[in-house]
């Protein structure tokens, strides 16, 4: 068989490297696959499920011998886990990333990557509100985007490797430099997910709607407000922390648009609230028509992990 990567190690073992490692292994892509987690009970629970082959106390250990390096942790942990290992990383290894912001990882990995080490910064455009090793299936990619940022000076046959890789477990590849992925996913993730967390903090302290009301009168806004401000509560800290420009311009931004909105509603301007939706519709059909999402009423969210849900 021929593998794509000798050795795979994988820093942090929660959904998206646990669907990593379930993919790789699906589609024979990686000859061994290790890992390791902070949390004992998160590694044994890995090696005990298949996620990995062997899996590591430390990172350092993890990563010896290893032709590729994913850092699955958070944002803010990234510079710690890199000096970590960089005495350990052999000559000629990959080392990328899947977070969710991408100038703030390169400016808190690269200083301690020696040379002779290809740093290809990704982030793979998919994700369920679960977290932990058990939470990762193997399709979680199929048809879904990962962005890569290398700098200019990086090897290409590193960089095509890894995107061959990628490509191979179902995902589209894209390259962009970093500053303008992390504006990018201001407009398209991270203001969207702080609106959720607002939009279901505001419920909580509305006290004229209790809380059984908002539970089982959820409709179909609030559900996925909900289902997004479920997620890792961690690596969304990490993510507005490290993305704080953007974000605050994009919600700048919002809070502009959300304004006129409101004035609309207030003068009763019927015809601005409609061409507005209109306008809003065509951005819903052209993430339709994109394959990024299904017009089903549940948003395809009812099926199973493995069966293509989107997220």
């Amino acid at each position: 068989m021929s593998f794509i990567y000798d050795r795979v190690a994988l820093i942090g073992l929660g959904l998206i490297a646990g669907s990593m490692a379930l993919a790789m292994r699906e589609k024979g892509l990686a000859r061994e696959i290790v890992g390791h987690a902070r949390s004992s009970e998160t590694r044994e629970t890995a090696l005990e499920i298949g996620l990995v082959d062997r899996v590591f106390d430390t990172a350092a250990e993890a990563v010896k011998g290893a032709d590729l390096v994913v850092l699955a942790v958070p944002v803010g942990a990234m510079a710690a886990v890199a000096e970590e290992i960089a005495p350990y990383l052999q000559a000629g290894a990959t080392i990328t990333d899947v977070g969710s912001v991408k100038q703030a990882v390169v400016n808190a990995v690269s200083p301690y990557l020696p040379e002779g080490v290809h740093f290809v910064p990704g982030h793979p455009l998919a994700g369920t509100e679960h977290s932990g090793p058990r939470s990762g299936f193997a399709s979680l990619f199929c048809n879904r985007w990962w962005l890569f940022t290398p700098a200019e000076d990086v090897d290409e046959t590193a960089i095509t490797r890894l995107e061959t890789l990628v490509q191979a477990m179902g995902a589209n590849t894209e390259r962009m430099d970093a500053a303008h992925h992390d504006l990018v996913l201001a407009v398209t993730s991270h203001t969207p997910h702080l609106i959720a967390y607002t939009m279901v903090g505001v419920a909580d302290h509305l006290k004229r709607v209790t809380e059984s009301e908002v539970v089982q009168y959820s409709a179909a806004g609030f559900r996925d407000f909900t289902r997004i401000a479920a997620s890792d509560p961690t690596m969304w800290r990490d993510v507005f922390l490290q993305n704080k420009d953007a974000v605050l311009d994009i919600l700048g931004r919002f809070t502009e648009e959300l304004f006129v909105l409101q004035r609309a509603i207030r003068m009763g301007d019927g015809q601005h609230l409609f061409d507005y939706f209109t306008r809003t519709r065509a951005i819903r059909r052209g993430i339709i028509e994109a394959g990024q999402d299904t017009a089903a009423p549940d948003f395809g969210r009812s099926q199973k992990p493995g069966e293509n849900a989107k997220s």
